[in-house]
């Protein structure tokens, strides 16, 4: 209708004014309703086209869409393991911080589990003391029988040398038996030294192996119980958690919530503009927008993001091939508003409806000198006529509330 004005005021009275007092025919005598169409004919006909073509700049150059909103995300609330509900924290809703416990699942298993690992770290550390202890006892062993060996060589090479100086001294056996006993003394210092080592190398080698071996699945076994604990991961809000205790939860099956984060929709206004704004739609165009949740408020917004696919086309690789009638809605441009100043969707319900205008701006081609003046007139006109898609949107945040509240059935 605004459009239909303006351009009646270039085309319909210009007409009428000519006829009335150029020509001196008057309203209800020469014109009248039967006659306005063929008086007018020209002037009716112009208004139409450029009412047509004035709408058709207006919504190209300056999109509009009521497709917009105040999205917000949201995380499940679910738990790593299986397992049966044996605590609870919270209702069916309410505020929760980062690291809060929402609820615990029986960790009966969980806790032996971490028992039984303390109980073989400790069992590794105690064979490490007795290790230390064996060898400090092979450590002897090896002096007795080393003192054992050099009292029987002794004994040997005094006999022998009794022997060497007469025969009859000392008997032939004799000096076998302690050349025997000798070298069984020599071995015995050998196995005292095997041992040794052997005590040696399990001491360093085995045992650190078995007590960190222990140790990991200790921190396993922690870490399993501490995923019976579900707690937080953001600040935010819990809503509809039914949990109760005896429930028994599975991670694949449901989520246990939701929890939506303090900062969710608080930012980021998500508007889906036709897809023929594709080439009109730019990062750092100015916008504005008007929300449900905030009536008769006009919130300045710039668009920060626009995203260079359409939802509308996805595909997933199945056993049936696609027929593109499927897709029974044509997509829409997905836009990303932010407000131009801080805290400019502050009031705004995240999730709210919303109406958002975007508006074209080539001040920066006009000033570039490298146009002719006949595209600056017409890029000039091209934003001026931005305002009247501003005052549109003033209009619709004037009497959306009426419309709802009046006209809606309440």
């Amino acid at each position: 209708m605004l459009e239909l004005m303006v351009c009646s005021l270039l085309t319909i009275v210009p007409d009428y004014l000519y006829r009335r007092f150029a020509q001196g025919k008057r309203l209800g005598k020469e014109i009248t309703f039967y006659s306005v169409w063929f008086e007018l004919r020209w002037g009716i006909t112009s208004c139409l086209m450029l009412t047509v073509a004035l709408i058709t700049v207006i919504f190209y150059n300056h999109p509009s869409t009521t497709s917009a909103s105040v999205m917000f995300r949201t995380v499940p609330i679910v738990p790593e393991i299986n397992g049966r509900v044996a605590q609870i924290y919270l209702g069916v809703s309410g505020n929760v911080a980062k690291g809060d416990p929402i609820f615990r699942l029986d960790s009966s298993r969980q806790e032996a589990a971490v028992e039984t690992a303390r109980s073989k770290v400790a069992e590794v550390e105690a064979a490490i003391i007795v290790a230390r202890a064996d060898l400090l006892t092979d450590e002897s062993k090896i002096l007795e029988a080393r003192s054992a060996h050099k009292q029987a060589l002794d004994e040997l090479e005094t006999k022998q040398e009794l022997r060497r100086r007469n025969d009859d001294i000392v008997a032939r056996r004799e000096i076998e038996r302690l050349e025997n006993l000798v070298a069984g003394r020599e071995a015995a210092v050998a196995a005292v030294v095997a041992s040794k080592a052997s005590a040696e190398t399990r001491i360093a080698t085995l045992l650190p192996a078995e007590r960190a071996s222990a140790e990991a699945a200790l921190v396993q076994a922690r870490a399993d119980l501490d995923r019976t604990l579900v707690r937080a991961g953001v600040t935010g809000r819990v809503e509809q958690f039914t949990l109760r205790v005896g429930d028994v939860v599975n991670p694949l099956l449901r989520p246990a919530g939701v929890l939506i984060p303090a900062e969710a929709g608080r930012t980021t206004l998500q508007a889906g503009f036709s897809q023929i704004e594709a080439q009109v739609m730019k990062v750092g165009m100015v916008a504005e927008a008007t929300c449900l949740s905030k009536p008769w408020v006009i919130i300045p917004m710039v668009v920060t993001n626009v995203q260079d696919f359409i939802a509308a086309g996805q595909i997933r690789s199945g056993e049936t091939l696609l027929d593109v009638q499927q897709v029974a809605k044509p997509g829409t441009l997905l836009a990303f508003l932010e407000p131009l100043y801080a805290d400019g969707l502050d009031g705004v319900t995240p999730g709210s409806t919303c109406i958002a205008n975007a508006y074209s701006s080539n001040h920066e081609l006009i000033a570039s000198g490298k146009l002719s003046t006949g595209r600056k007139i017409m890029l000039h006109g091209v934003d001026a006529v931005g305002l009247v898609h501003a005052l549109l949107l003033r209009i619709q945040a004037l009497v959306l509330p009426i419309q709802l509240l009046v006209f809606g059935g309440h």
